[in-house]
């Protein structure tokens, strides 16, 4: 497993070569997700002090759930961003790098339905 600064510099070098874009920012939902993550950094940060003021466990739980659901959106968002360009555009050029991105979504798919 490749390391988040690995992963990036991998994706950095690959879009280099193939002058591909993310779907995100090709869709400009790139300021819908970073809106998103910080309202949910923000959800954190309320969780951090209702432990800290010792809330009720349920209400904590609640927070939590709704916390999970605003990342499993983001997530989900961005897998439909993949689908709809990333793998669309590697599906319509065809040969290894189609195969390549299908199960590269595949998987992600797999982790998401796992968490």
């Amino acid at each position: 497993m490749s390391t988040p600064s690995t992963a990036t510099a991998s994706a950095a070098a690959g879009e280099a070569e193939t002058g591909h874009s993310h779907g995100y920012l090709s869709n400009n939902h790139k300021d819908d997700y970073l809106k998103r993550l910080r309202r949910i950094e923000g959800q954190a940060r309320g969780l951090q002090r209702m432990i800290e003021d010792e809330k009720y466990c349920i209400d904590i739980l609640t927070q939590v759930s709704a916390m999970t659901s605003a990342l499993q959106s983001v997530a989900l968002g961005l897998l439909d961003d993949h689908l709809d360009h990333c793998v669309t555009e590697a599906v319509q050029s065809g040969g290894d790098e189609a195969n390549e991105k299908l199960k590269e979504a595949s998987k992600a798919i797999a982790r998401l339905v796992r968490s």
